[in-house]
């Protein structure tokens, strides 16, 4: 059980984390023909673009409620109000989502009641669909605002059902899952003849793709009616702990179970997705699977001559931390630093001594006789500083292409990071001797099979 510590610096000299209404507009990116806005300045909204736009490489649809000095001192209703007219008249979105500032949340703007008023005044907007969220950006982190941006997305949204749909089942996806991660999971759910409804769905909006058709809104995600109909489905997949709120609100409202998983890196937690996919669909693990599990299998028995002893660094938001740091245990790592950006109840479940809620900087200091860092973008000059092989995840990966297509969820995921991982230590330690190499595989494979 690791010890979960905070850094109690004065201020984070070089930050990991991102604040909550990044992770709630990114929520709301996941959505079809819907427009995200922060309620606060200009310049909240400005930062969050840019960040999303080096990420993805894409447009990205939000706006703001542009707060100045008076209005953040009188109210912003009026800025709200122009803000949801302006939108609605200029761009027609199905849904608007919103979400709050450390500027407003300081005043203490009566969001929910502005909306209620707003409404009254305004019948036109009543096909509109609106859904506020509460992110104030001195607490918390980019997780908790996606998490809490979902669970007021299925509060406001999901209805309660005339009958269910018994091959339906609904998959909260988690934060820390990529376009490309979400695609996969996709394609393997409807491989046992179920239909999926992902909230929120980013491969289908920022997935990379050419629109032939110009829009201001999202152009894919998950569809309003497809929101309103997840309280029919059999089931809730909840990938990440942090979706769980969401899943209990989903069942609160409609009486859907659901089952959690905490990660999905590893061939135990993947086993467990796979059979919870063949029982809630009744059929038999399609022969590909098997295949891909056994791809999987080699690749490890391959990998782990060299994952074995190493020390890894790691820093990232919570979920994405453990499901990473538990992979590369599994493969014979030990994790020699974690930092990660919030409080969790998985934290203490990492396999490491500590876990620090902290900066880069924290990370640096704990990472300099490392084999591997892994974080986002913003650690490449420490890695360069420390002279390590540095692995790129999580959110923003703006100094490589492709990062939104990255997958490493499901066999064929797992296969490719164990290699791409596997490759970089191999690139900076000693080649284990051939007949090394194929003594231990031939062991370790009849082993398997007597199994």
């Amino acid at each position: 059980m690791a010890l979960v510590s905070n850094s109690h610096k004065a201020c984070a000299v070089n930050p990991l984390k991102m604040s909550q209404p990044i992770g709630a507009a990114l929520a709301y990116l996941g959505l079809d023909a819907c427009m995200p806005a922060l309620h606060g300045s200009q310049g909240c909204t400005a930062f969050g673009m840019v960040l999303f736009v080096r990420h993805f490489r894409e447009n990205i649809p939000l706006q703001t409620t542009a707060m100045n000095e008076a209005t953040t001192i009188l109210g912003g209703m009026d800025n709200i109000e122009q803000a949801i007219l302006n939108i609605w008249n200029r761009a027609k979105p199905k849904i608007i989502g919103i979400a709050s500032t450390g500027l407003t949340e300081t005043k203490g703007d009566d969001v929910d009641g502005y909306l209620k008023l707003i409404r009254k005044k305004h019948p036109e907007l009543d096909e509109l669909a609106v859904v506020y969220v509460s992110t104030p950006d001195y607490k918390g982190a980019f997780q908790d605002g996606w998490a809490n941006a979902v669970v007021r997305i299925v509060r406001e949204l999901v209805e309660a059902p005339a009958k269910k749909i018994p091959d339906q089942v609904n998959v909260l996806a988690g934060s820390h899952l990529s376009p490309g991660d979400i695609d996969e999971l996709r394609e393997i759910i409807q491989d046992f003849g179920l239909n999926p409804i992902i909230l929120p769905d980013l491969s289908g909006s920022l997935d990379g793709h050419v629109s032939s058709d110009f829009s201001p809104n999202t152009t894919g995600g998950t569809t309003l009616e497809e929101i309103k109909s997840m309280g029919a489905s059999s089931v809730t997949l909840v990938i990440g702990e942090h979706m769980l709120p969401a899943a209990v609100e989903i069942g609160m409202k409609a009486e859907v179970p659901y089952i959690v998983f905490d990660r999905l890196l590893g061939l135990e937690a993947f086993d467990q997705f796979v059979t919870a996919l063949s029982e809630a669909s009744g059929k038999p693990v399609p022969g590909k699977y098997r295949r891909q599990r056994s791809q999987l299998l080699d690749a490890m028995l391959d990998g782990h001559f060299f994952f074995g002893g190493k020390r890894v660094a790691v820093g990232a938001e919570p979920d994405l931390l453990w499901a990473v740091s538990s992979m590369l245990s599994e493969m014979g790592c030990e994790i020699a630093a974690a930092v990660t950006t919030t409080s969790s109840p998985m934290l203490e479940r990492v396999p490491a001594s500590e876990v620090l809620i902290g900066d880069l900087e924290d990370l640096e200091e704990r990472a300099k006789d490392c084999d591997l860092l892994i974080t986002h973008s913003h650690g490449r000059q420490m890695a360069e500083r420390l002279n390590i092989p540095f692995l790129r995840m999580g959110l923003p990966i703006f100094d490589r292409l492709g990062s939104a297509h990255r997958i490493s969820v499901g066999y064929r995921g797992m296969r490719d990071l164990i290699f791409e991982i596997g490759n970089m230590f191999m690139e900076n330690a000693h080649e284990v001797g051939p007949d090394t190499w194929a003594k231990s595989k031939g062991s370790a494979g009849a082993q398997a099979a007597a199994h």
